[in-house]
């Protein structure tokens, strides 16, 4: 598939440092050692982003919304790779256990390159990582072929910036299938690209891993995506090639696209507002089991610059959990975090009531 088919700060926070050494007894309940630094403002703590964060005062110019044009090539593409992941579905009671696990394992490591590398390590700049963190999260990311980071990340931060208008990309005003699927099989809206061009976006341009990404990440979709996860389990353990097309292949990309959109679509449209009613992201669990933690969407709008994308660290939150295993490693440091007294402030001044303190 071509590569560009798929496509509000208040009150002080606190940082978390890189950890120096796994605690004694190992990482438990996220409860590791760190060193707190002092209070900052949200105008001083992450001074190199700020294209991320809402802005209050934009608002979708009147008039008709322009008409659909559909690209047909991604719909007849998306349309053969679901009829694929379908027909994989039927062959899974055939298929052998370690090609089962090779397929779980994929989804897991390429919806990290998602979740750790192109949301909260690229988009958000919420925590840092050293380069051999940086090369893995690039090779995750392209084997979840959602557009290269920088693409990526440019429609995240639009979609921050200026949600629920017609400069979000995937707009939930306009509807669950649109913001789930349907903001892929059609032109951008112009307010889009109008607003996603201006976006700062020099912090990406700067690095030479994601350039080299996106200057090869054709031939390297196919080779990640593709090629490689149905190989292994034809090549290693004698699994049949359709099984492994179609299930470790078709069947575990879907999955992950699918877990994926459902942030933009369910968790913008269905669950509890508890950190700030006036936004249409919400809590949702159900989201946040099959995105490997990105489901917390209330308190991340909220938040955007928190490392956890939630106020629970490791709860239903396995990129958490990798984030810091790899601070315990030494190759993530700086992660930001949100302190509790901001997190109260937030909820006194804007939640729906329904708050319950972790």
């Amino acid at each position: 598939m071509p590569a560009h088919m798929l496509q509000e700060v208040s009150g002080s926070y606190t940082t978390t440092t890189t950890i120096t050494a796994p605690p004694s007894g190992g990482l438990q309940n996220g409860g590791e050692k760190v060193e707190k630094m002092s209070l900052y403002s949200g105008e001083d703590i992450r001074p190199e982003l700020k294209d991320d964060i809402r802005d209050p005062n934009y608002e979708d110019e009147e008039g008709p919304i322009p008409k659909l044009e559909y690209v047909w090539r991604n719909i007849i593409l998306m349309g053969l790779l679901h009829v694929g992941a379908l027909y994989g579905i039927a062959l899974v009671p055939s298929c052998k256990f370690y090609t089962w696990l090779w397929a779980f394992g994929y989804y897991i490591v390429s919806g990290l390159g998602i979740t750790a590398g192109a949301h909260r390590l690229w988009s958000h700049r919420t925590y840092k990582a050293r380069l051999p963190l940086k090369i893995f999260l690039v090779i995750a990311n392209t084997m979840a072929f959602q557009n290269d980071v920088y693409e990526w990340a440019r429609d995240h931060r639009a979609h921050h910036k200026f949600s629920e208008t017609h400069a979000d990309p995937h707009n939930s005003r306009r509807g669950f299938f649109f913001s789930h699927v349907g903001w892929l099989l059609v032109r951008k809206h112009p307010a889009v690209k109008e607003k996603g061009g201006l976006l700062d976006m020099s912090d990406l341009k700067a690095e030479k891993l994601l350039m080299f990404q996106r200057r090869y990440y054709i031939p390297g979709l196919l080779l990640l995506c593709f090629i490689f996860p149905t190989l292994v389990p034809w090549y290693c353990w004698g699994e049949t090639f359709l099984n492994s097309l179609c299930v470790a292949t078709f069947l575990r990309y879907a999955l992950v696209l699918n877990a994926t959109w459902l942030v933009n679509s369910a968790a913008h449209l269905y669950g509890y507002r508890p950190y700030d009613k006036n936004i249409n992201s919400r809590e949702n669990i159900l989201v946040s089991l099959g995105a490997v933690g990105e489901g917390f969407h209330n308190y991340h709008h909220s938040f955007p610059y928190d490392y956890s994308a939630s106020e629970y660290r490791w709860h239903i939150n396995f990129t958490t959990f990798f984030i810091d295993c790899m601070a315990a490693l030494g190759l993530a440091y700086d992660r930001k975090k949100v302190s509790k007294a901001a997190v109260l402030a937030k909820v006194k001044r804007t939640g729906d009531g329904s708050y319950k303190s972790g």
